[in-house]
């Protein structure tokens, strides 16, 4: 078997992408969900950091390269159908939301609104520099 066999099994979409999900190893929590293409998957493997593909800005995104919030990877899985991934995370500085809160998936549908749940541990413009 080729040494890239393992990306070949990965059922990537019609842009060469894979949903990512990051979880954080010890809690269970869900931090956060972004894409990768396959250059940012083999490079979270050797690197053992997300590293994700960002699509805004049409380049590999090593998660926390500005903000110091990284997400070192602990373990890689890969769903039943071949199309998602899900990465088992440590997340350095406790926070993995660009709006500074620790998880992503801070708003909870109340009432049929969205209502942010979760507490902002830092200003974003604490923690990035182009806000």
């Amino acid at each position: 078997m080729n040494s890239e066999a393992w990306l070949d099994q990965v059922r990537w979409t019609n842009d060469g992408l894979v949903p990512a999900i990051a979880q954080d190893a010890r809690s269970g929590r869900l931090m956060m969900m972004a894409w990768m293409n396959r250059e940012a998957l083999a490079a979270t493997a050797a690197e053992r950091r997300a590293i994700y593909w960002s699509r805004s800005r049409q380049r590999l995104w090593r998660k926390g390269e500005q903000s110091g919030h990284e997400q070192k990877v602990k373990e890689i899985r890969l769903d039943c159908d071949y199309d998602a991934v899900l990465l088992l995370i440590e997340q350095v500085g406790g926070i993995a939301c660009h709006t500074g809160r620790e998880s992503c998936f801070f708003q909870r549908l109340d009432d049929k609104k969205w209502i942010a749940v979760d507490p902002v541990i830092r200003q974003p413009e604490e923690i990035y520099n182009d806000v």
